[in-house]
């Protein structure tokens, strides 16, 4: 077996990895489209081929932000259906890949709701999750996928609690980051903190911000209206609130409370912001993630009218690996 990063040349086969399971994966449009896009990348492909005929027999496929300089999650993972142990060849593949790249991107797998109730569903993700396990994908997380559509939700009223300001200074976000970081509920802030300092995972959260497509003008902080605090901004901070978008759309970037003042309904304001914001533009569709264990989060969109339509299943090193 040869372990190696794509080229150009090896586009028609790839293409002719296909996936018939249950399961996202990297279909020939979009794999197309984001090596286009710079999203995908023949060097973050990686192929498994027979040495004797040349016949791709696995296949990963890497996501980054398409001036990234690292590859930031596993976005399909396939071995085709010949193979007899289609989990050892697909943990030696990512093994080869990890090793190259100095690091274990997590693997992001899309799945329906009640996928552990569809045995088809099941054994697609099973041989996938057992190969993650094996290269070092051990921590475990899902998120439940929402979706706010025009017409079926309302347009939610102005917040009469705060004030909401952009501000075009990098250093007030990694500031308002660092304090909605303390306590929060986000299993990927928990874990980035857990490995790296306050500030330098402040930073880097407003760096892959940045990247997304989503307009840096759009990023607003959340102020009260002052009362006995004063401050600069007549007020003091409350929140962070960033509308964005990905490659699908328009989403909820980022909420944040400050730890102060979590508790009196603050999130809904914030999310209602986001919301407003991206429906003055005429968006028809909002989509935004959170993690199951997040139940506050989780209910806020509940009242806000987005729908839970899907689960995202991250699979990532364990912390401090």
């Amino acid at each position: 077996m040869r372990f190696r990063p794509a080229t150009e040349d090896d586009l028609d086969r790839l293409l002719g990895c296909v996936v018939d399971e249950s399961i996202s994966w990297s279909h020939p449009e979009r794999l197309l489209s984001f090596l286009e896009s710079g999203n995908y990348r023949y060097d973050r492909i990686w192929l498994a081929e027979d040495e004797h005929t040349g016949d791709i027999l696995a296949r990963a496929v890497w996501w980054s932000f398409a001036d990234g300089d690292r590859p930031l999650a596993l976005d399909c993972l396939y071995v085709h259906p010949s193979v007899a142990d289609r989990r050892g060849l697909a943990a030696e593949l990512l093994r080869r890949a990890h090793d190259a790249y100095g690091q274990a991107p997590a693997y992001h797998v899309f799945l329906l709701n009640g996928w552990r109730d569809d045995p088809k569903a099941r054994a697609a993700i099973g041989w996938r999750w057992e190969a993650a396990g094996r290269a070092g994908l051990s921590e475990e997380l899902e998120r439940l996928r929402y979706a706010w559509t025009a017409g079926d939700a309302p347009v939610p009223e102005p917040s009469k609690r705060l004030v909401f300001r952009a501000d075009d200074d990098d250093e007030a976000f990694v500031a308002a980051f660092r304090r909605v970081a303390v306590g929060t509920l986000d299993f990927h802030t928990r874990q980035a903190l857990a490995v790296t300092d306050p500030e330098t995972q402040a930073r880097e959260d407003v760096r892959d911000n940045r990247s997304m497509r989503g307009d840096r003008s759009w990023w607003r902080l959340a102020y009260d209206h002052g009362g006995d605090h004063g401050g600069d901004h007549g007020g003091d901070l409350v929140g962070v609130a960033l509308p964005s978008a990905n490659d699908a759309g328009p989403v909820v970037g980022y909420i944040g409370v400050v730890p102060e003042r979590r508790g009196r309904g603050y999130v809904d304001d914030l999310l209602g912001e986001i919301t407003r914001f991206h429906a003055e533009r005429g968006v028809q569709r909002i989509v935004a993630d959170t993690d199951v264990g997040n139940v506050p989060m989780a209910r806020a969109f509940e009242r806000a009218g987005y729908r839970n339509f899907a689960v995202r299943l991250v699979l990532s090193p364990a912390t401090g690996t």
